[in-house]
């Protein structure tokens, strides 16, 4: 037996979107344009407030928080240690 599972979202089209660029504001707050023109202040604060394992309330620290990378069109904290959908920070919001 073989399963296949199809992860593309045709109809959204965000199988294609990427982040163009990123910049840290203040606060956990992170302005990303996407590969579509859109622009989103997504504020991270709120999520990393509510976690509760070590690896990511590590973040609250803002001094490595402020330190992501723009990989593969995705926001990366230390080599994927840290990463989220493109689908949550496209609706400008991260859900604990």
């Amino acid at each position: 037996m073989r399963i296949i599972v199809d992860y593309k979202d045709s109809e959204s089209g965000l199988s294609q979107l990427k982040i163009h660029s990123a910049k840290y504001l203040s606060d956990y707050a992170i302005r990303i344009k996407f590969t579509d023109g859109n622009e989103k202040i997504v504020d991270f604060k709120p999520f990393l407030s509510k976690a509760f394992h070590p690896s990511i309330k590590k973040y609250l620290d803002e001094s490595k928080f402020s330190k992501f990378s723009l990989t593969d069109g995705n926001l990366n904290w230390n080599d994927y240690d840290l990463i989220f959908p493109i689908a949550d920070l496209y609706n400008g919001h991260i859900d604990a």
